[in-house]
């Protein structure tokens, strides 16, 4: 099935769609599992509920949560809050779905671009960020407090050009098209 509104659907065993309260329990025990310094539920539930610029999706499969993502959309830009998937469900192109899932929802919000911060030493992340089309633009000195570690700003620039939307729609669907059968093969390995 294809995705009725910009990043979200549901497909063979996998469901994007937006975040709820009920998913926090999951949400936390991959948060828990991916950073050194996670952010709490309340932070979470605050995003979720109170904040009107946030954009939170899960990735579901197979009725489970295994990964999420967020973001903000302010002042026709989309800024990459965070974005995790569960470590038994990682290398298999959720985390580059959910990335051009939020950047979907920025082209269909009219956003020109997209930023987010990653940690210098994150090498994986900074692959995956690269693969969907950043750019580093900056770096913020000392920025994460528990290592004093720098973060890279990346940027993802033109989405408002016809060939960008284009290409980045013809990845996402690719994706869409391809990750539920990765995910199925890693469940035929547990």
């Amino acid at each position: 099935m294809r995705f009725k509104s910009a990043g979200l659907g549901e497909k063979e065993g996998l469901r994007i769609r937006r975040m709820k309260v009920e998913d926090l329990d999951q949400v936390m025990e991959i948060e828990r599992a991916s950073f050194p310094t996670p952010w709490s539920r309340g932070s979470f539930e605050i995003e979720i509920t109170r904040n009107p610029n946030a954009f939170y999706i899960v990735a579901e499969f197979e009725g489970r949560v295994v990964g999420f993502a967020g973001m903000w959309l302010t002042a026709g830009e989309g800024h990459i809050t965070n974005i995790a998937v569960h470590p038994d469900f990682r290398r298999r192109g959720l985390g580059e779905l959910l990335v051009l899932s939020l950047v979907q929802r920025c082209i269909a919000e009219g956003a020109r671009g997209v930023t987010l911060e990653v940690r210098e030493r994150n090498l994986a992340a900074q692959q995956l960020y690269r693969k969907c089309g950043f750019v580093q633009v900056g770096r913020r000195r000392h920025y994460y407090l528990d290592t004093g570690e720098d973060a890279l700003v990346l940027y993802l620039p033109d989405l408002d050009l016809p060939e960008v939307k284009g290409e980045l729609s013809r990845r996402w669907e690719a994706l869409w098209d391809e990750v539920p059968r990765r995910l199925r093969a890693a469940r035929v390995g547990d």
